[in-house]
């Protein structure tokens, strides 16, 4: 393809096809079908039949390099435009400063300047003429058929004027002016017009084509980031294999500074994990048995066994692959807006120049004059830019996003973020961290701290449950209990070191144990009740020990992320299936003020369509299988990436490194691309609406005309590649580490 209409006439055909829903995308070179029982040569067909060749691609499984044949053949169009860009130049120079400056003008300067001309108009300019002729035979026009007409017109004309005109006589000589003039007869050529034009268009698409590779490294170097090989143990032996031949189950061995070859678990080992490729985030995750690790991010600590548990397309990578793919593929509703324009717009220009051509003539104006308006008319109006507006936008800002660690699954998911006015925020593991810590321990009079902690630990180091494994975690190693027995709902008991210590509930201690504590430890942990923490009494024969909360907590950034959506226009609302007490403890906490407590997962998507209902456009985030339905429900859902399949699944935007700020950035991110996009549009019909009535007027030269269209392309592409500048905003707020940071809440 060489123009948006290529990709616009491929549309169509495609579309024709019975159950065939397809999108071609002219700056990834792409086509995205969908429909049932599609046969694949059915649709090469289709494009064949419009005068283009397709293939598909290959399964990620066959190209381990994530490098396929895309980057070959757009270096070799990189390679060619470049070739054919740098020697028409070398020979359209001299011809330039020859027709423009009359005291360079020697006897028979015309007929060196058609000498040096000619292979510009037909070998440099071969490209356009050949999509011309292909698009001809198929009955279409495309923009290249605006330049090749142009070109060949002013080549044709200058022909006639030398050989049968007067231009070819001894002594003529020319001026250059910045409008159509009246000249006398056959005496006009525009070999300039002819070779600069050439000149201009291969400088634009020689641009617009190192653009576009340019815009799609980002994805290019996320398909390379992939381990090429493992250390598989077989047997206890260890053996080194292709990453590629990896099958779930499999046991390897990654050593420190080696990628993680595929996703998996760690069952032997800790480490401290470089995740940036995913997260966006330059400080290391420190993980250890039973924590999950991702392909191809690079283990920088210790030694780590990992259990293979997905391979090939299923890992996180190649989500994230198809994830970019179906953003960058997609189309916008401004993009489909222009894309119908450029469909019609050539047979309209071509009959907009005839108009200008006979206009001329018919008013009195010299041939010259006419001709002029008709050729400025053809190349002005080439709309390469309004093609280019949408896919390059969608490239870079995509792109920059996966870099930052923010999935955008498509450019419908733009329009939305423009409008929200709403963000629902899920608060177990968005807003709060999802993980049950110990806040706040306080020991009876007479007893420690740390010999609280390690009583406690001792009895509930034979629990699995979330706040036993708090407890334990607060305390480090200790010996466990020598008999155990829970009590489900209520709390543990053991024995430990000949003494019996029970832990749980501080009702259960008294009613059921008879130890009752002192009325200022009875009061703390009312409050923290009412807080929302879980608080543990411990007791020990027969003696109360104190108390320790247990609560979820307030990610360190969660309060500052609740400012920057305000900041962007979007109202917060807390959703939660918590009690009302702790649900607006933790608002309060972030600066919510709307709070929807004790919700069920059906009850959130009742939420969020409330929400619709009263006019709002609601954007919802979450990270759980009991979000999905919600995600899905609202206009514009984001998963947290450290969520679940189903969220990850139902959501517009994933943010991987699950940090609620990184929220905000996505959503100023996915604006900044609808804002370029729109820009880009806006320029460049602009520049066509504006332009076509000066060159029919016969008020432009086509030399400027011809350098105007390649600048306008140019103009759209450059104005996206901006986006490669975008920048996360860095919290401005501490970790949260004081005692009273630690927010207590309720899972």
């Amino acid at each position: 393809m060489t123009c948006a209409s290529c990709a616009t006439r491929i549309e169509r055909k495609l579309n024709k096809l019975p159950g065939v829903e397809a999108t071609v995308n002219y700056a990834t070179e792409k086509a995205r079908v969908r429909g049932q029982d599609v046969d694949p040569a059915a649709l090469i067909a289709a494009v064949q039949s419009a005068g283009y060749q397709a293939a598909v691609p290959a399964p990620p499984a066959a190209d381990p390099s994530g490098e396929g044949a895309a980057a070959p053949a757009a270096d070799g169009e990189l390679v060619s435009l470049r070739q054919r860009l740098l020697i028409s130049t070398a020979l359209a120079v001299p011809v330039a400063v020859l027709s423009m400056v009359p005291a360079l003008q020697f006897e028979y300067w015309q007929w060196l300047a058609l000498t040096l001309t000619a292979p510009v108009a037909v070998w440099g300019a071969w490209p356009f003429h050949r999509a011309a002729a292909v698009n001809a035979r198929h009955g279409a026009a495309t923009m290249d058929t605006l330049i090749s007409v142009g070109v060949i017109a002013a080549f044709g004309w200058s022909l006639y004027a030398l050989f049968f005109g007067g231009a070819g006589m001894p002594g003529m000589t020319m001026t250059f002016t910045l409008v159509g003039t009246p000249q006398a007869g056959g005496h006009e050529i525009y070999l300039e017009v002819a070779a600069l034009v050439t000149v201009f268009i291969l400088a634009g698409r020689y641009a617009e084509a190192r653009a576009r590779k340019s815009s799609s490294e980002a994805l290019r170097a996320l398909l390379e980031l992939g381990a090429k090989d493992a250390v598989k143990i077989v047997g206890g032996v260890e053996q080194r294999v292709p990453a590629a031949q990896l099958v779930v189950g499999d046991t390897v061995l990654v050593r420190p500074g080696e990628k993680i070859p595929s996703d998996g678990l760690v069952v032997d080992g800790s480490s401290a994990i470089d995740a940036s490729m995913l997260t966006g985030e330059s400080t290391p995750v420190e993980v250890g048995v039973g924590s999950r690790v991702v392909g191809a991010t690079v283990n920088v600590g210790g030694r780590l066994t990992v259990e293979i548990t997905r391979v090939g397309a299923d890992t996180e990578l190649a989500r994230m692959r198809r994830l970019m793919e179906e953003a960058q593929t997609g189309k916008a509703k401004v993009q489909r807006l222009a894309d119908r324009v450029s469909g019609v717009f050539v047979p309209v220009v071509i009959l907009l120049a005839i108009t200008a051509f006979v206009g001329w003539l018919l008013v009195g104006g010299s041939i010259e004059l006419a001709f002029t308006a008709a050729v400025a008319t053809l190349i002005i109006a080439c709309p390469c830019a309004l093609g280019l507006a949408t896919p390059t936008a969608l490239l870079v800002g995509t792109g920059r996003g996966s870099q930052l660690g923010i999935l955008i699954r498509g450019p419908q998911v733009l329009e939305q973020t423009r409008k929200v006015d709403t963000i629902v925020l899920d608060k177990t593991g968005t807003v709060t961290s999802g993980t049950m810590t110990v806040t706040a321990v306080h020991p009876a009079p007479g007893v420690t701290t740390a010999q609280l902690l390690a009583t406690a630990a001792a009895v509930e180091s034979g629990s699995e449950h979330p706040v036993a494994r708090a407890i334990v975690t607060e305390s480090g190693p200790v010996p466990a209990a020598e008999t155990f027995a829970s009590h489900a709902g209520l709390g543990v008991q053991g024995i430990v070191d000949e003494s019996l210590i029970v832990a749980g509930r501080p009702s259960w201690l008294q009613e059921q144990w008879g130890i009752t504590p002192p009325a200022d430890l009875q009061r703390e942990a009312d409050n923290l009740e009412a807080a929302g923490a879980t608080v543990v009494a411990i007791g020990r024969d027969g003696e109360h020990l104190g108390i320790i909360a247990v609560a979820d907590t307030v990610k360190p950034t969660s309060a500052e992320a609740v400012a920057r959506f305000k900041a962007l226009g979007m109202t917060p609302v807390l959703l939660t299936g918590d009690n009302d007490g702790a649900a607006r403890h933790i608002a309060a906490t972030v600066g919510i003020d709307q709070v929807h407590a004790g919700v069920t997962p059906a009850g959130k998507l009742d939420v969020v369509r409330r929400l619709q209902d009263e006019g709002r456009v609601v954007a919802m985030v979450g990270d759980g299988v009991n979000d999905a339905a919600a995600l899905a429900a609202a206009d514009l859902g984001l998963a947290m990436g450290g969520g679940t399949d189903a969220a990850i699944a139902a959501s517009d935007i994933t943010v991987v490194s699950g940090d609620l700020l990184v929220v905000a950035d996505a959503v100023r991110l996915a604006r900044r691309t609808l804002g370029t996009i729109k820009g880009n549009l806006f320029w460049a019909f602009a520049y066509n609406v504006a332009a076509i009535p000066v060159a029919m007027a016969g008020l432009l030269n086509p030399l400027v005309a011809a350098a105007a269209m390649a600048l306008s392309s140019v103009f759209v592409v450059t104005n996206s590649l901006r986006l490669r500048g975008f920048r996360a905003t860095p919290a401005t707020t501490p970790a949260l580490t004081s005692p009273d940071s630690r927010v207590p809440a309720r899972v």
